[in-house]
């Protein structure tokens, strides 16, 4: 409820203000419209097919947030000043004294340029990041997800804004402490001036930030301008009084002693204390003290509404850099030099500096005891309370600024799916008025805690974390060194930014190792979550830069080694044509190439299309391929005929010893009553494909014929559609029904293996059974015997052969039966088959594709052969769930198109699943 109503206010206040400004100002910018992004690969899909309509509205890319009536920010008003404001936080005026109290001068020194140097690095590798292309809304996410790459981006995006609103809270409690500090100098408190105070009045605060921000870039730089000048005004307000001594005895004893070189060299040395319950050495005051120096991503995160955010971000963001780490120097050295670490306040002790140092267990003033010593040190007190409100406020401010956006930029890219519902765009400048909501509530929850010293460590580990990722974005890239990396900054280093992430990992390490695992494990999952859904963007990131080399020099490699047996792997080349006609063609591919191998699915057209519906029509098969998990690419070849494009793409596919070893093809159903043409272009294919060294497997997972004989409508003209694929008549599948093949726990793999085919008979059935089913299939093996050996020694024979081949199986079965004749019946089916196909020779000249009688007792003993081992099969095979069978050899020159057919279809007919295979002549794939 209290969201909901937050939403409205929201959106209810923003609607007035734009109509008083729009009253102000004549010339207003147009709302901004966005461009559509990428659907779901799902609809896509099913929007292609006609199935579902297409969407009236798209969502809209990374916005360019030029959101708050048109204004575009300068290097000075959009970079420098929120740099400024972000890293004079809460450490400048309530805890850099306290720092110098247990580091001393000298190690205070080295902490603030250690975080300076952290970021100065940090900020050229920013920087170089930032003048390469063009900025958009999304802040450091945008940058990195745009340099690197989505996971990584959205990785780093994710860590800075949960660490920018943890920021946003302890800002918050710093204004808190000040504030408690002075109500109790007034003798006022709300509840108990502590813990309980903080949480009342930072809540207060975060609500009423949270208001200003979601207003709008008018209002909030308008309250950016008087917090500057405040936090300046402040600044010299106490380096003056400082320099100018006490002027009163009160000051003196409480510990303001005036700049002398004694009190600098007393405290020159670190005197490391407990505080607050917990022993501090140089890593805590490290880790407490650094977040004070992370807001060089200012710039950054409000790149949407700069003017020239290319040119700005630099310079304003190291102009911020040398301004905030003099001015935290200079006040360092002043508090080290011009006041005690332990005074009692009683004037009594004035000048006797062992009473002093006596009241150390119960010394309530000087730099280790009283936050609030710089008020005493400054020219006039109440400014001081006023800049540490101002600093504090300004940083929070910055921080709930920040979040929302890069929330929305995650969100309307569709990184993370929980973030969509806060990328909701409000008004007519598309406000996040959820993200604001999101970040309220994140930094509530950090506020509650109400310990400064508790939180600052933590965030120090997020911001270390997302510093390292930016400099090993800058590194990689440059290293990699992509076509499209050309920043416009030129001073940054690839090696600097790598020692930058070096030094970001080791400071993390020490502080906390245990947190800093934390931080890397939030970040893995962040990153595997994303790789894991694989969101469709076309950034062209370095990563895919480094793949792409990868790749090439990989490939490259292997081109120059020898063809070995032991190296060899299933790449399959499968006639699909349309993929969503033949899937069952596309199941068998993925499974004999799901580990480690890949297949391409080609459609050849005989018409030429034109470039956009040719990659229309690439896009569509390549998703669709992906939508059913395959491995591979799918190309679509027009202006050719079925038997030329298949040789273009047996010779042209692939790259060196990545081309297709294995043709994989569809059975002809329908072959007794296709137009002759069409038969013998089937029969040319598969003899094409052995001429040209490939291994051929033919598919048959249905027995498509009675049950569509009556609906059978082939007109001439629908031949060449058929055959190249553009069209399937609507009255049947050419090819068959599909049936999915899908194998349970337990199923049963036959193998026939009646001819020596170099071994892939046996080794894409091992292939199915172990690797490529989720569940591993029984092996039942059928061999023929050996011509004048004993069963039992064909037996053994074959078993030592599988044995030293490491090829497991349930059972094996030697077919001694095989030269009894068939039956009757089988010769009748076989008969009633060819009856169409049958003729005489004309003039002596035999026909290519029909039969004759010369053919059929010529070629009778290998008729009779194939008509037996069709009963064997039946008997012994007809429960398996599928049957991988040595593939016949086409021998076009002796065995007519039409007889081919009928072997293999008096074979295959009424069985399960049945895979034709046979390797071509220079195929030997088993070795010992």
């Amino acid at each position: 409820m209290l969201a909901a109503k937050l939403l409205k206010y929201f959106e209810a206040l923003k609607s007035n203000l734009q109509k008083r400004n729009s009253r102000k100002n004549v010339d207003q910018s147009e709302p901004n419209t966005g461009m559509p992004t990428n659907r779901n690969r799902q609809d896509r899909l099913e929007q292609s097919l006609g199935l579902i309509p297409l969407p009236n509205t798209f969502l809209e890319p990374t916005p360019d947030l030029d959101r708050y009536g048109g204004i575009k920010l300068g290097w000075v008003q959009g970079v420098l000043i929120p740099c400024l404001l972000n890293i004079w936080g809460v450490m400048l005026f309530l805890r850099i004294a306290w720092i110098v109290a247990q580091a001393g001068i000298g190690f205070t020194l080295v902490i603030i340029f250690i975080s300076g140097v952290v970021c100065v690095i940090t900020t050229l590798s920013l920087s170089a990041i930032c003048t390469n292309g063009q900025l958009k809304g999304g802040g450091i996410y945008f940058l990195v997800s745009r340099s690197l790459g989505a996971e990584l981006g959205a990785s780093v995006g994710l860590i800075f804004a949960f660490a920018n609103s943890v920021a946003a809270s302890m800002n918050t409690i710093g204004f808190c402490e000040s504030f408690n500090d002075l109500l109790k100098s007034h003798g006022v408190k709300i509840i108990d001036n502590a813990e309980n105070d903080t949480r009342i009045i930072g809540s207060i605060a975060l609500l009423v930030m949270c208001i200003i921000c979601a207003i709008g870039m008018d209002w909030e730089t308008k309250a950016q301008n008087f917090l500057i000048v405040t936090i300046v005004a402040a600044i010299f307000n106490y380096i003056i009084g400082a320099l100018m001594g006490p002027a009163t005895v009160h000051e003196k004893v409480q510990g303001f002693v005036g700049i002398s070189k004694e009190t600098a060299k007393q405290n020159w040395g670190p005197d490391f204390r407990t505080s607050e319950g917990e022993d501090h050495h140089f890593i805590t005051i490290f880790a407490i003290y650094f977040p004070s120096m992370t807001g060089v991503q200012s710039g950054a995160n409000i790149c949407g509404d700069l003017r020239d955010p290319a040119a700005a971000i630099p310079k304003g963001t190291l102009f911020a850099l040398a301004i905030s780490i003099t001015s935290y120097l200079i006040m360092a050295v002043l508090s080290g030099t011009g006041a005690l670490r332990d005074a009692s306040g009683e004037i009594a002790h004035v000048g006797n500096s062992t009473l002093l140092a006596s009241c150390k267990p119960s010394c309530k003033y000087g730099l280790h005891n009283n936050y609030e010593i710089m008020q005493l040190m400054a020219l006039w007190g109440p400014l001081i309370y006023a800049g540490c409100w101002a600093a504090t406020l300004s940083t929070a401010l910055t921080n709930l600024l920040s979040v929302p956006r890069l929330v929305q930029a995650l969100g309307t890219d569709r990184i993370y799916p929980g973030l969509i519902f806060f990328s909701k765009q409000y008004g007519r400048h598309g406000e996040a008025y959820r993200g604001y909501v999101l970040v309220f509530i994140i930094s509530l929850l950090f506020l509650l805690i109400a310990d400064l010293n508790t939180i600052a460590p933590l965030i120090t580990n997020f911001y270390l974390a997302s510093y390292a990722l930016i400099n090993f974005c800058t590194f990689h890239a440059a290293f990699v060194k992509p076509i499209n990396w050309r920043p416009g900054f030129r001073y940054y280093n690839l090696w600097l930014s790598f020692a930058g992430f070096v030094m970001c990992v080791i400071i993390m390490m020490i502080i906390s190792w245990l947190m800093a695992l934390v931080t890397t494990f939030i970040f893995l999952t962040l990153y595997l979550i994303v790789l894991y859904r694989h969101p469709e963007t076309d950034w062209a990131g370095s990563t895919d830069a480094q793949n792409y080399q990868v790749t090439v020099t990989k490939i490259l490699e292997m081109s120059k080694r020898r063809a070995n047996t032991k190296s060899f792997n299933p790449q399959l080349l499968i006639l699909t044509g349309p993929p969503h006609e033949r899937e069952w063609l596309l199941d068998m591919g993925k499974i004999i190439t799901a580990v480690g191998s890949f297949c391409i699915m080609a459609e050849i057209q005989q018409e030429k299309v034109n470039a956009a519906d040719r990659n229309a029509k690439i896009n569509f098969g390549q998703e669709w391929m992906q939508l059913r998990d395959a491995r591979g690419f799918y190309v679509f070849l027009d202006g050719y005929s079925l038997e030329e494009g298949l040789r273009t793409l047996i010779l042209c596919s692939g790259l060196g010893s990545l081309a297709p070893n294995i043709f994989l093809i569809g059975f002809m159903y329908r072959w007794r009553v296709c137009p002759h043409a069409m038969l013998t272009t089937y029969y040319r294919c598969i003899s094409l494909a052995f001429e040209l060294g490939l291994a051929v497997t033919v598919l048959r997972v249905s027995d498509g014929q009675e049950s569509d004989k009556e609906t059978l409508q082939l007109a001439p003209d629908s031949f060449v559609q058929a055959t190249v694929s553009e069209q399937i008549s609507g009255a049947y599948n050419v090819y068959g029904a599909y049936r999915p093949l899908v194998f349970q726990q337990g199923s049963t793999l036959d193998v026939w293996w009646l001819y020596n085919d170099g071994g892939i008979n046996v080794l894409l059935p091992y292939i199915i059974a172990n690797r490529g089913c989720k569940h591993k299939m029984m092996l039942r093996i059928f061999v023929l015997p050996y011509p004048g050996v004993k069963t039992i020694d064909s037996y053994n024979s074959v078993k030592n052969l599988f044995q030293k081949f490491r090829i497991e199986y349930s059972h094996l079965t030697v077919i001694e039966d095989i030269h009894v004749p068939p039956q009757t019946l089988t010769w009748d089916m076989f008969n009633s088959l060819i009856e169409n196909h049958k003729s005489e020779k004309v003039d002596g000249v035999q026909d290519p594709i029909l039969i004759s009688g010369d053919v059929l007792n010529k070629l009778l003993r290998k008729t009779t052969k194939h008509l037996r081992i069709r009963e064997l099969v039946l008997q012994h095979s007809f429960a398996a769930d599928l049957i991988v069978m040595t593939l016949p050899y086409p021998r076009q020159d002796t065995v007519p198109a039409a007889l081919y057919l009928a072997w293999l279809d008096i074979i295959s007919h009424d069985l399960p699943p049945t895979l034709f295979v046979r390797g071509s002549p220079q195929t030997t794939v088993l070795h010992a």
